[in-house]
């Protein structure tokens, strides 16, 4: 058995049929030219021949006796594949916005703790009769976005052939549905005494980076507790923050990664700050439409990865920032770049407590304890009236940079479909796939309706970027304009130098002197102070 650390079996006990806490993705498929086979049988006995390359397609929850510590990971020996591979037809047409519905509807329920916690449906029926889809959403208790990026590693190919497997080792059945009560419950105290002493080891680390979060001493050797400013720790209130039902929308959105990276190494930022510029410019555009835009700066929650380079454990190690989005500037400049400088600052106190997070503590009762809470807090509508600590979430999935395969399958699109959540209706994630960078944005249905229309205006404000990244890079640097300003008139130089006459051979008097003219202009100066092109005024 493999025990669940604290932070995977939080997803497990907030979990509610209002806010389910599995992750999926999305993605269209090109199949072979010629194809004729059923592409959905194809598809259960590939994953039926690599299902043993990643755990999570194996494994499955225990329980604990009464309830009284987090469950336990143990290998299911009967998987039924016609239970987690499923067929769908889109009725026609086929279009874009039906196949989002379709998503939408599949991603709204909740997984089977009884078996292993996935499910991957192939969709057809799409417009494009070469095309196919399939969706597949895994519970986050298993794993956060980047172990998912490994699992998909193991199911994808580099080639449209494929690779050959090895089939796994043959193992001894227990023929056991479940453990016994004993063998569970000593396995449950084993491991809350393992918990508790990590976390007391963690206690004098955790307790000296505490210290940064105080405030800074002044002059006098004091401390200003009036710089913690109550106001500053809640975003202010907007309709992405209630509660929110089962219901769901989704929108796909896709930009090249080219450009992403034209604009941030134009304007001198990060590649994060480009996303969450472009997200915040679309929902100021949102909500100013719909006069809803808050007077206030909004704020996202923003996941950060805590997990070793190398480490492809399944299992959740992340944390959380909240990060600025600057959405009361309507300068999409002056705004790109107040964000880049929040992050780093955020970030840059992150580092200071990054080491010492746990993501693996004792609660007593946990299941009944927290579930009971989480009940309580989203069927009280709280989310309705308490301040939110947050807006939405936003998140940047590292993805995979070049062309892979699905069961012989091109794979065109990699849209992630993550987690709305109570008093944050609305989560946007990106992931990056060979050479595009795919938006995924999936809402409660009754607090976002529309949500294809913030997805255009993701896309309006992307091109916005872009615009003013461009009229960036025609433009002449600062320095090369000061330098320019700066540069000394050439002085004209006569053709003969003069030399001194003796005392005898000097006239009485002077002659005057010619008046020299002026130099004319340089082309440089001329250049600098023309108008700029009128397609950076449009941008602008």
């Amino acid at each position: 058995m493999n025990h669940l650390n604290g932070m995977d079996a939080m997803f497990l006990h907030c979990e509610s049929a209002e806010m389910p806490l599995h992750v999926g993705s999305f993605h269209v498929l090109e199949l072979p030219e010629g194809y004729a086979g059923d592409f959905y049988e194809d598809v259960k006995a590939f994953i039926g021949e690599r299902m043993h390359l990643a755990s999570v397609f194996t494994r499955k929850l225990a329980n604990m006796p009464f309830d009284l510590s987090d469950p336990v990971w143990v290998e299911d020996e009967d998987i039924d594949l016609e239970h987690h591979i499923r067929h769908v037809t889109l009725p026609k047409p086929g279009s874009n916005r039906q196949l989002e519905q379709t998503v939408a509807r599949l991603h709204s329920s909740l997984l089977d703790r009884s078996r292993p916690l996935w499910e991957l449906y192939v969709i057809d029926g799409l417009r494009n009769e070469r095309e196919v889809a399939f969706f597949v959403k895994l519970h986050h208790a298993g794993m956060d976005g980047q172990a998912g990026i490994e699992m998909g590693r193991a199911i994808f190919d580099g080639v449209p052939s494929g690779r050959k497997v090895k089939p796994p080792r043959p193992k001894l059945r227990r023929n056991q549905y479940q453990l016994g009560v004993a063998e569970l419950a000593g396995a449950a105290v084993l491991n809350t005494g393992r918990q508790y002493i990590k976390l007391a080891k963690m206690v004098p680390d955790m307790l000296r980076a505490a210290r940064h979060l105080l405030p800074a001493k002044g002059e006098d050797g004091k401390r200003n507790w009036f710089l913690l400013k109550p106001s500053g720790l809640v975003a202010p209130r907007t309709p992405l923050n209630v509660s929110i039902t089962n219901q769901r929308s989704f929108a796909g959105r896709t930009v090249p990664m080219a450009d992403i990276k034209r604009i941030a190494k134009a304007l001198e930022v990060s590649f994060n700050d480009v996303v969450m510029a472009t997200v915040s410019g679309a929902l100021r555009r949102y909500l100013k439409d719909s006069e809803e835009l808050p007077g206030r700066s909004m704020s996202a929650a923003v996941p950060v990865s805590l997990r070793e380079l190398g480490d492809d454990t399944a299992n959740n190690q992340v944390s959380m920032l909240v990060m600025d989005l600057v959405t009361s500037e309507a300068d999409p400049l002056k705004r790109l770049r107040r964000i880049s400088s929040a992050a780093t600052q955020r970030k840059a106190s992150l580092n200071n407590f990054k080491s010492i997070i746990p993501n693996d503590f004792p609660i007593f009762a946990a299941p009944w304890l927290i579930s009971g809470l989480a009940s309580m807090y989203g069927r009280s509508r709280m989310a309705d009236w308490l301040p939110p600590p947050s807006n939405l979430v936003i998140s940047n999935v590292a993805g995979i940079p070049a062309q892979i395969y699905f069961a012989g399958a091109k794979v065109v699109s990699y849209y992630p479909v993550s987690i709305p959540c109570h008093g944050m209706a609305l989560n946007v994630t990106v992931a990056s796939y060979n050479g595009r960078l795919d938006y995924g944005l999936i809402a409660c249905r009754r607090a976002l309706p529309d949500l294809n229309e913030l997805g255009d205006h993701l896309l309006a404000e992307h091109r916005l970027l872009l615009e003013l990244a461009n009229a960036q890079a025609e433009a002449p640097s600062e320095p090369a304009k000061a330098k320019a300003k700066a540069a000394p008139r050439p002085k004209a130089s006569p053709l003969v130098k003069a030399t001194p006459l003796p005392k005898a051979s000097r006239p009485a008097k002077a002659a005057p002197k010619a008046k020299a003219k002026p130099a004319p202009a340089t082309t440089g100066k001329a250049s600098l102070e023309q108008e700029p092109a009128s397609g950076t005024k449009q941008a602008l």
